[in-house]
């Protein structure tokens, strides 16, 4: 990879949002570490894209976040230190909580907590080392206000903003820039499985009267890693179109 391009270490970047955040990275002129669990073929075909388009140069990074130390094991085997770290991953379930079995909580807590949080302190020495570095975690508006029956998702999205705030308290001297952004719901296939009438009932609920779009999403993040974000740290910036604020 090209040593005066910065890097850009994406997780989730096969889903919607992801693939919207590594599209718009490429055209900043980002190299970039593409991670996926399961989705190869979209993240393949996102990296053809980025570099037939952008000219950009690509990795593509499998890991199951389930399972923490074969992660961290493949990231140092890797050797490699990224300017921006991207955390996306993640998938919502709709179960009430006294049907969520004690093996899918810890699952789904090690996904969205413990292995995104020690990937972002293997990383850290080196951000702080070179006084600079853009994390940034895509949480949920459920992380703000709480979701019946997605109580573990809320929760560990709620986990995230609260990691957000604390790290960034710690880091800011550093010159490191930590922020959240907790999207509402959002044109991607996490809302797959609602209903037309579902979607329509979600849509009059919102004062927007639409759904979020990636690149919606993806626009804030590029502002985020930009200089005039600098001053930005430990913010949890939602974007609902209205919909709770």
């Amino acid at each position: 990879m090209s040593k005066s391009s910065p890097l850009a270490f994406i997780t989730g970047a096969s889903g919607g949002i992801g693939r919207e955040v590594s599209l718009r990275l490429a055209s900043h002129g980002y190299n970039l570490i593409l991670h996926y669990n399961r989705n190869r073929k979209s993240v393949e075909e996102l990296k053809a894209v980025i570099e037939a388009e952008y000219g950009q140069s690509c990795l593509i990074f499998q890991a199951d976040f389930s399972f923490v130390s074969k992660t961290l094991n493949k990231l140092t085997d890797l050797d490699f230190q990224p300017d921006v770290l991207i955390h996306n991953s993640g998938m919502a379930s709709s179960k009430i909580f006294q049907d969520v079995s004690e093996s899918d909580l810890t699952s789904q807590l090690t996904i969205g907590i413990t292995t995104p949080s020690l990937i972002t302190k293997m990383f850290l020495p080196g951000m702080i080392s070179a006084k600079s570095g853009k994390i940034i975690m895509i949480t949920s508006i459920w992380g703000l206000t709480g979701a019946s029956c997605e109580v573990p998702y809320s929760m560990i999205k709620g986990g995230q903003n609260a990691f957000v705030k604390a790290l960034a308290k710690e880091v800011a001297r550093s010159g490191i820039q930590v922020n959240a952004i907790a999207p509402g719901a959002i044109e991607t296939e996490m809302l797959a499985g609602y209903s037309s009438d579902d979607i329509l009932e979600l849509k009059e609920e919102i004062p927007a009267g639409r759904l979020g779009k990636p690149s919606e999403i993806a626009g804030l993040v590029a502002f985020l890693l930009s200089k005039d974000a600098d001053y930005i740290n430990g913010q949890i910036l939602s974007v609902n179109g209205a919909w709770y604020c």
